[in-house]
């Protein structure tokens, strides 16, 4: 769980707005802009999200994703966006070795890629609008752009899996003009990640991995397959991948660090 805080006395007038979608609240902070174009491409990507949670919900049986995965469609035959999320859920399921996966109990199930994806698209929405800064928070992952005032940075605080209340880090998008926070463990959901080389609930001592990276949809994807990978194997894998960093929490409080983050915490 995260929430970005934009820290500045001069900083430019805020667009702020909370939606419930996709099963949790997605929070838009957005900064700069001409007011009457920032609302109407704040409700242009809540529009987007409603619309995203219709085609990908696997709880809704006439979603496309679930007429896809019961034959009634082709990918051809769904919104251009199922071929794209499919792609991209290819690609992090080579790069992760297969730890992030698609399936659930033998189903197609993208949900593990979705919201990260829709919540970096609702980002930059929003930002080609001429706005100076853009935060969306969808239930905890954050996708920011820009900046929320003059030479002020946004600021991500990370909560503390094993300290209710507390915060394990801050981290600051200071010096990168694109920055998303991403974090996967038991505290908040339980035990929901999949170990996909078993189709259980993961096992592992880990109980949060938080990852840094530009992009929203990938930092979501490399959070959830480092948490089910364990703490060992997650490290040296996440220190492989570019432009990544990560924190990673053991159930035992020992907190393991990729080599670069503290460049990002402040």
């Amino acid at each position: 769980m995260a929430d970005a805080v934009a820290e500045s006395a001069q900083a430019p007038a805020a667009v702020r707005h909370a939606e419930e979608v996709m099963g949790t609240v997605f929070s838009f902070d957005v900064r700069g802009g001409e007011p009457a174009a920032v609302q109407a491409a704040v409700r242009e990507a809540v529009a987007s999200l409603h619309r995203v949670d219709e085609v990908f919900s696997t709880y809704r049986e006439d979603s496309q994703v679930s007429r896809l995965t019961r034959g009634e469609l082709t990918v051809e035959e769904c919104d251009a966006e199922v071929a794209e999320v499919l792609e991209l859920g290819a690609e992090a399921e080579r790069t992760s070795d297969g730890w992030f996966s698609m399936r659930y109990q033998g189903r197609l199930d993208p949900t593990g890629i979705v919201k990260g994806w829709a919540a970096e698209r609702a980002a930059r929405l929003i930002a080609e609008v001429g706005v100076s800064g853009v935060s969306v928070n969808g239930g905890g992952d954050v996708q920011l752009l820009g900046v929320p005032g003059p030479e002020r940075p946004w600021r991500v605080g990370v909560s503390d899996p094993l300290r209710p209340g507390g915060l394990a880090a801050v981290v600051s998008a200071a010096g990168a003009d694109e920055l998303a926070v991403a974090t996967s463990g038991t505290v908040e959901r339980g035990a929901h990640i999949i170990d996909p080389r078993t189709g259980r609930s993961a096992v592992t001592d880990l109980v949060a991995v938080t990852v840094v990276a530009p992009s929203l949809t990938w930092a979501d994807c490399w959070a959830t397959a480092a948490f089910a990978m364990g703490s060992r194997e997650a490290l040296a894998w996440l220190e492989s991948l570019p432009d990544v960093e990560a924190l990673l929490i053991t159930a035992g409080d020992e907190v393991r660090c990729t080599g670069g983050l503290a460049r990002r915490l402040g």
